[in-house]
């Protein structure tokens, strides 16, 4: 039996340090999220646990940060406008966006498909100051005129726009997941006899679960985040809203507004930041969520 050859010495230090450099990057993805939640954390936490009312801050809409004879932290109306807002673009852009997906990957032919993923690519580039723009000027009267409301700075106003910014995250991401469905799958269900729509429904879908629900959560995650479109689009008023035509202001668009103009280490900055760590906290819920869903999924 020949020897089996030696490999150089550079190249299996080469290879160790290139396995050293990935494992690196996984550990710092970790190191990052950690270092943001630390950064954020340490801001609020000495009015956190000094005096902090969370009653007021979970369960009152009044918030009156500046008043000078009765301060007010009451987050509720806040909380409220950030899902009103997030819920109706997840109502408009899941069924779109997955709708997109699917006919993208099982529909389109070569031409088209390129031409349709170049046309969602250049959405996502857009950026989230234009579409408030597009809002602002755009969205603002097509419902005024529609409506005949006085101002169309409002929920559907803000859910349409942010329903047009994570679409194109979702098709990406759906498109991805269904087209690593492997093509035996394919050929088996059509081998079996079922009509294109049985194979989408009972196959394709069932398969690519795990990317489509990662595809969801990525655009409810660019929803709960974005702040410069909700911040132009939806009327920044703190109020609870009972309507679709009611003007709201969200929890990032609050920060966004306000962080500039409180003083550094006062009341006031401090709750934005303990506002960031809400955020936070519901990102972390909702791939919570997700991931144990998916578990749920798998073993049933």
């Amino acid at each position: 039996m020949p020897a089996i050859p030696r490999r150089p010495r550079v190249e299996i230090l080469a290879e160790r340090a290139i396995e050293v450099l990935i494992r690196l990057c996984g550990i710092s993805a970790i190191l990052f999220v950690f270092g943001i939640f630390f950064f954020v954390f340490r801001e609020g936490s000495q009015l956190l646990f000094h005096g902090f009312n969370f009653r007021e801050f979970f369960f009152s809409p009044e918030w009156y940060p500046d008043s000078q004879s009765h301060v007010r932290y009451g987050a509720l109306a806040l909380i409220a406008g950030t899902a009103s807002v997030t819920l109706l673009a997840m109502l408009l852009a899941v069924p779109f966006g997955l709708g997109t997906a699917v006919f993208i990957s099982e529909f389109c032919g070569r031409h088209a498909k390129e031409a349709l993923k170049i046309t969602v690519e250049l959405l996502a580039a857009i950026p989230s100051v234009v579409w408030g723009f597009v809002g602002l000027t755009v969205m603002n009267k097509v419902i005024i005129q529609l409506f005949h409301t006085p101002i169309g700075l409002n929920v559907l106003n803000g859910g349409v726009i942010l329903a047009l910014m994570s679409v194109p995250i979702i098709v990406s991401i759906g498109e991805d997941a269904l087209k690593a469905v492997p093509d035996s799958y394919r050929e088996a269900a059509i081998a079996l006899g079922v009509t294109r729509w049985q194979l989408i429904h009972r196959v394709l879908v069932p398969a690519a679960r795990n990317g489509l629900l990662a595809a969801v959560l990525l655009g409810v995650g660019r929803a709960v985040g974005e702040t410069m479109a909700v911040l132009m689009a939806t009327g920044h008023a703190v109020k609870i809203p009972t309507s679709l035509l009611d003007s709201v202001r969200t929890l990032t668009a609050t920060i966004a507004a306000e962080l500039g103009e409180a003083a550094v280490h006062s009341d006031h900055y401090q709750v934005l930041f303990i506002i960031g760590m809400l955020l936070f906290t519901i990102t972390f819920a909702i791939n919570l969520a997700a991931d144990l869903i998916v578990r749920g999924v798998r073993r049933g």
